[in-house]
């Protein structure tokens, strides 16, 4: 794969492939399944694992594409499980409302980008996130500075969703510090997903992206997804936090090399 870089290659959204290869079908199952599952452990991780795999083997814009809906059912999905957090959580006006512009701008963004930036930004970004991580696992953020910064999270948040479809380390990263109960954290973090993730598809769909082979793709990583995630939310409640944290990390910066192995390659 040659680097072009932006000003020297436009995609064009709607010059599509005309099937839906049997390589790119099963890396869409396999990336699904394994995402989902994450996600109904920690709330998170079902695009951040997915769109990288499916990147592998099709371009950013359809893995985004062909997880944009499956998330947003599993957002929903989640949100309400742990609706009885809302009372505690915060800022989530302010983060949900910036994020809402955030998504438009990012999501018409996508089908004016390379791949090559946009995949070099989700590892720097996957990498980002594991090394905060690692580094504060207790930091804590006074009230007063989260509510003041909170804006700026959020319209970051919903420009990544909105262009390469994965928030997750900006919003994890960001609301770590909160120090939220469990079932606050994950109403929190879903429900800034979900909202960003409706604003992203509605505006897929008004651009016509849900075309040619798209459709199916979209079917192919529902199926999985609503499969593993009721796994995952089971298996939140035997898996060790920090057992289950490291594998993850572990699977995100595999994720992290795969993606900067394509972009070289």
């Amino acid at each position: 794969m040659d680097l072009t870089w932006p000003g020297e290659r436009r995609r064009r959204p709607l010059e599509l492939e005309p099937s839906l290869s049997a390589e790119l079908l099963v890396m869409i199952v396999v990336a699904s399944a394994v995402g989902a599952g994450v996600k109904g452990v920690t709330g998170m991780g079902y695009p951040l694992l997915a769109v990288p795999l499916i990147s592998l083997v099709g371009g950013v814009d359809d893995a985004v594409v062909a997880v944009a809906a499956p998330n947003l059912a599993a957002n929903i999905y989640l949100c309400w499980h742990a609706r009885a957090g809302r009372v505690e959580a915060r800022d989530l006006a302010r983060l949900v409302g910036f994020g809402v512009v955030g998504a438009v701008v990012g999501t018409v963004a996508l089908v004016r980008l390379p791949d090559e930036p946009l995949l070099v930004t989700l590892a720097l970004m996957i990498c980002w996130f594991v090394i905060q991580f690692l580094r504060h696992p207790e930091l804590h953020m006074p009230p007063a500075t989260a509510t003041r910064w909170s804006p700026l999270a959020g319209t970051v948040a919903g420009l990544m969703q909105g262009a390469i479809g994965v928030s997750g380390p900006v919003v994890a990263a960001w609301m770590h510090p909160y120090r939220l109960p469990r079932d606050a954290y994950v109403y929190s973090i879903t429900l800034i997903f979900g909202v960003t993730g409706a604003v992203q598809l509605t505006v897929l769909l008004g651009q016509g992206q849900m075309t040619g082979y798209r459709p199916w793709a979209t079917l192919a990583a529902a199926v999985p997804a609503a499969v593993a995630l009721p796994v995952g939310v089971r298996l939140r409640q035997r898996l060790a936090g920090p057992t289950f944290d490291r594998v993850v990390l572990a699977v995100l910066m595999a994720s992290a090399v795969s993606l900067l192995i394509q972009v070289v390659v």
